[in-house]
Order: structure tokens, then C-alpha cells, then sequence
């Protein structure tokens, strides 16, 4: 039996309980919110037998063998380090950390532990994705010569998910001072990981372009000072010699959450897509290419994250995306902040 603690009871620790439910001998054993009534609501909805106030006091108790930490951005850092000198295994949100020096901190540390460590991008979950990046490592593209990718969200136009003018889960998001990285860290986060996976190269330079909108009198909610970007577009150079572009918004009306990948190389073309939940692969290859005609692509079914995470544990074996992917992301997001303050300005990653 695996025994996980979920560190952090907000929306998103749903998720992570409702996945370790479909995973044989794994039970959720624990869980830890500074919040008593948020820690209180979740455990009771999920029958989790223990309850804590702190990383410490679960530490404290000890019962547990791996973690799932579902906190904000800004507390991934403190809430990592202890548990990784314990000697306790790590699945993380993204982004790992709200800069590239903490991250490389707990990529470290987590070396140092040799315990199985992973950052939840949740996009590796996406079937086409996998199977494209499979493709264009067997040179079915050729070259790669270029790409463009984008993440679209439309939860500040529209209600589905909730109002997020008056929701925490949402209101925090907004918020520099509560830890966000805005629509750069929430969500850019995952289209550079999107991009830069399937077409098997890192980051080289970057140029960005951030935008924050008005969205309430004098940018303000309660708490929330809502001067987090909402829009971000950035060019990326790679270290394969590709380039690209890149852009996410929460403003894209018509997208709840749907991710695009078009990327071509000097053979043919692929374009990854997940709409609707739903993940699609096409393809131009071959004499294809004469014609400009593309084909569906059957893709295989893959693994979650929260099964290769348990797997990997039990295997004793290491998986990714795991922190030392999450940190040089971070490094990609921490340039395009400097790129954005400096008008734009190309950035070495």
C-alpha cells in the first residue's frame, strides 16, 4: 500500500484524491491546509482519516510515503524543502516555484534525497502530445524548423467554472501578492512545456510581451490586487536552432481550456490539439506534402502523471517531468519577466 498525504485542500486536490482512487493500493491517508474549514470540508467529502495544520505536524506523524503538494505558488518552495529531507517522494503543481532559484533549490534537494520527485504538468497526460513527441524523436518531421502553440482560457469573460469575481480559487490567480505568476505561470507554464517536449529541445532566448487588463475599480477585489497578467505572447529560440511563438490569455472567449501545437521540420508537419477534453494528432508526411493534405493519427493511450508518479515509486525508478524540467521552465518564465520590463527585449535563457 502506497500512503499519500495531499498538502494543500483547495479546488485543484480534488483532482489528485479523485486520480489516486483509480490507482490500485494507493489510500490518501492525510491532509494539510492552514485553512481548518477548507482541511475540514475536504477530508469529510473524501474520507481522509488524518488532518494537519502544517508540513510539520504531518512530518510529526510520519505515517505517509509520498505527497501530493496542491498549495499556491508561492509556498511550493517551503512546503517541498521539509518534506524532501524527509525522504518522502514529491508530485508538485505547477509551476514548481515563482522563481528559477527556488526551483533549482528543491530540484536539488530532491537530487540529494534520491527520492522519486515530479511536477504536474498536466498536459503529459494528453495522448496526442505523447505520440507526437515519440514521432518527431524517430525523425519522422525531419529537422525541426518551427513551431507556434497556444493555451486558451476564457474564465474572465465567463462564468463556467465560477464566478471568479468573488471565489478565492479563482481571485488568488489574479494576484501578484498571493504568489501568482498570472496567465505566464498558471498556464504559459504548460504551452513552453507543451512546445519545447514534443519538439525535444530547451529553451536558448526569449522574447515576451505580458499584459494585465482592468478588471475591477482601482484593480481590486478584498485582498486581491489584481495585477497579475491575464495575456502573454512570447518568441522562443531553441536549441535545436527551431523557432516559434507562443501565447495564452484568459480572455480567448469561445476556449475553455483548450491547447493547440503546430510544429513543422524539414520532412512534414504535425499539429497536436486538445479541445474539450478531447486530445487529436494530425499529420503531413510523405507525398502528402504535395498536396498540403493531413491525416488523422491514431494515438495510444497513456499513463497519467499520478500513475507513472506511483509507479516510479514503486519501480524505484525516476519519471518526468520531474524537478530539474520544472526548474529550467522556470528559468524560461523568469527571462520573459525580464524580456516584458525590458520592453520586450531578447532574453539568454
Amino acid at each position: 500500500m502506497t500512503r499519500v498525504l495531499i498538502v494543500g485542500t483547495g479546488g485543484m486536490a480534488n483532482a489528485h484524491v479523485e486520480a489516486y482512487r483509480t490507482i490500485p493500493d494507493v489510500q490518501v491517508v492525510g491532509g494539510v491546509d492552514t485553512s481548518a474549514e477548507n482541511l475540514a470540508a475536504f477530508c469529510e467529502q473524501w474520507d481522509v482519516p488524518h488532518r494537519f495544520a502544517s508540513v510539520n505536524d504531518a512530518l510529526a506523524w510520519g505515517e505517509f510515503d509520498a505527497v501530493s503538494n496542491v498549495t499556491p505558488d508561492a509556498v511550493h518552495h517551503r512546503t517541498t524543502m521539509p518534506l524532501l529531507a524527509a525522504g518522502k517522494h514529491v508530485l508538485c503543481e505547477k509551476p514548481l516555484a515563482i522563481n528559477h532559484a527556488d526551483a533549482t533549490d528543491m530540484a536539488q534537494a530532491a537530487q540529494a534525497a534520491g527520492v522519486v520527485n515530479m511536477v504536474n504538468l498536466t498536459y503529459r497526460n494528453v495522448p496526442a502530445l505523447i505520440h507526437a513527441a515519440d514521432l518527431i524523436a524517430q525523425g519522422a518531421i525531419g529537422e525541426v524548423r518551427h513551431f507556434e502553440a497556444s493555451y486558451l482560457q476564457s474564465w474572465l469573460v465567463q462564468p463556467a467554472w465560477g464566478d471568479w469575481q468573488t471565489e478565492d480559487q479563482w481571485l488568488w490567480r489574479l494576484s501578484s501578492a498571493h504568489g501568482s505568476m498570472g496567465v505566464l505561470g498558471d498556464v504559459g507554464v504548460h504551452i513552453v512545456d507543451y512546445a519545447t517536449f514534443a519538439a525535444g529541445s530547451d529553451v536558448a532566448r526569449v522574447s515576451c510581451r505580458l499584459k494585465t487588463f482592468a478588471k475591477a475599480a482601482g484593480d481590486r477585489i478584498g485582498p486581491y490586487h489584481l495585477d497579475a497578467n491575464d495575456s502573454m505572447s512570447m518568441h522562443l529560440a531553441l536549441q535545436n536552432g527551431a523557432t516559434g511563438v507562443l501565447h495564452a490569455s484568459r480572455f480567448a472567449a469561445g476556449h475553455h481550456n483548450d491547447l493547440t501545437l503546430r510544429i513543422f521540420g524539414t520532412k512534414g508537419g504535425l499539429k497536436i490539439s486538445f479541445e474539450k477534453a478531447t486530445s487529436h494528432l494530425t499529420a503531413c508526411l510523405g507525398d502528402d506534402l504535395l498536396t498540403g493534405h493531413w491525416t488523422d493519427v491514431e494515438t495510444p493511450a497513456v499513463q497519467t502523471n499520478y500513475a507513472r508518479f506511483i509507479a516510479a515509486i514503486r519501480d524505484g525508478q525516476p519519471v518526468g517531468p520531474d524537478f530539474a524540467r520544472g526548474a529550467a521552465l522556470q528559468r524560461v518564465l523568469d527571462a520573459a519577466v525580464v524580456s516584458d520590463i525590458n520592453r520586450s527585449s531578447d532574453q539568454e535563457v
